[in-house]
């Protein structure tokens, strides 16, 4: 039988799939065509099966689909340290409300969305949500340099350098989202930022066009005990309460921190099919709470992961989020057992992307679907010697194990290197930045 010509190969010492949930192939391959994953094979019949015009071996390697982190305001890179151990409100009033009035244009969002992208592709990350200011600048930084995004149309009641009022938010928004309706790595997301701060027009209008556009809402909700009580203070509601009588909670939404939940909030979430994504590392430096994970995922709700902005993280690290997340459920939860490297894994890739209505383009490694995969070397002293690959990702592999990732079957790193964009220049923006930002820091 004839070898068929395909465009790589790609073997690998492991292949994890994500799906079926807690496999490891060893010694497999993943053959990719026309951006795709053909099939996933021992590397044996791969290599007598298939003729590629690229082949990849990785020999000391866990080859698993693409992270997706599936919150962050990647711009923030630019404010990364710039106010840090103060709490949440203090924190946005004080200095990064008043940095992002002043900063905040095209050319703040454009570099620092590159500088976030260059430290997720070299984390792993294929594919990221985005909620900030400029989402059109964010959406066409993505697609120039290959990166899966999906791009929050965002909404907020304060006027900004983007928009004056919430209808010109959403205006803009709605162009952008017909302006990428057909890109194939651009999708876009509602994002209102929050229930303090967008009122219940701007919401019932959100939700209007949710249901007609299939759009995900993607939100921060219950971030603090403080937001909860002040909610209670100033409507008698809870924020979730609002938003399911706003027609809200639905399986479009994603609401992101959900440090304060009770069970009744719980049994909502689940039986109304509302995503969560979890932000350990961020909720946990700005003292804002624990989200009970152990407790959403029996109940049956889909948990992803997210790094936050890494104004408040201080990175976009997704195998550094997935240890905390695992260590930090068994913590809440009492239970060593609680979310094993398996399912951390899963709330960084396929749980991720079944959030944002992409389960079945990427998330894992199955045939027919987009070829967005992630080579960790675990051949380092750090992760030897490797009885369970799975456990060494989570609990020992850092981001500086990640040597290629590949998007849609195209390689944006290539053994450590960064092949559409140039970090000489962005390390050089960055620094420019800095300069301008902290002279003009209250602190």
């Amino acid at each position: 039988m004839q070898a068929r010509e395909i465009d790589t190969l790609i073997e690998a010492r492991w292949v994890v799939p994500v799906e079926p949930h807690g496999v490891v192939h060893e010694d497999y391959a993943v053959a990719v065509d026309a951006g795709r994953i053909l099939e996933l094979l021992p590397r044996e019949q791969a290599r007598a099966r298939y003729r590629p015009r690229a082949r990849r071996e990785l020999r000391e390697h866990a080859l698993i689909p693409g992270l997706v982190n599936t919150h962050t305001h990647a711009a923030m890179t630019l404010l990364r340290g710039l106010a840090d151990d103060l709490p949440l409100m203090r924190w946005l009033n004080e200095h990064i409300w008043p940095a992002e009035a002043r900063w905040v244009g095209t050319e703040f969002v454009h570099d620092g969305t590159q500088l976030a992208m260059a430290e997720m592709l070299r984390g792993g990350t294929t594919c990221f949500n985005d909620m900030y200011f400029f989402p059109d600048v964010v959406a066409r930084a993505a697609s120039a340099c290959g990166m899966r995004a999906c791009v929050g149309l965002i909404v907020i009641d304060f006027p900004s350098a983007w928009a004056a009022d919430w209808e010109e938010y959403l205006g803009k928004g709605l162009a952008l989202h017909d302006e990428y309706r057909a890109d194939p790595l651009i999708r876009t997301a509602f994002a209102p930022h929050a229930p303090y701060s967008v009122g219940d027009a701007a919401l019932g209008r959100i939700r209007t066009l949710a249901d007609e556009l299939e759009l995900p809402v993607h939100m921060h909700v219950h971030e603090t005990a403080g937001e909860v009580e002040r909610a209670l203070e100033e409507t008698g509601r809870r924020p979730l309460e609002r938003l399911r009588d706003l027609g809200l909670v639905s399986p479009e939404l994603l609401a992101v921190h959900m440090t304060c939940l009770d069970d009744a909030e719980i049994d909502l979430l689940a039986q109304s099919g509302a995503h969560v994504v979890h932000c350990p590392e961020s909720n946990l430096k700005l003292a804002s709470g624990f989200c009970p994970v152990e407790r959403l995922a029996r109940a049956g709700v889909n948990v992803a992961l997210g790094t936050d902005g890494a104004a408040s993280n201080n990175d976009l690290d997704m195998l550094g989020e997935m240890r905390t997340a695992a260590l930090l459920a068994k913590a809440v939860a009492g239970e060593a057992a609680a979310l094993p490297a398996a399912d951390a894994l899963r709330m960084a890739t396929l749980n991720g992307a079944a959030a944002l209505g992409l389960g079945a383009e990427t998330g894992s490694l199955e045939p027919g679907k987009s070829a967005d995969l992630v080579a960790v070397h675990l051949g380092e002293l750090e992760t030897e010697p490797v009885y369970h690959p799975l456990s060494q990702l989570v609990y020992a592999a850092t981001r500086h194990q990640v040597t290629d990732v590949w998007v849609a079957g195209r390689a944006l790193l290539e053994d450590r290197a960064l092949t559409t964009l140039d970090p000489g220049s962005i390390r050089e923006r960055a620094r420019a930045w800095r300069g301008r930002i902290a002279a003009s820091d209250p602190e």
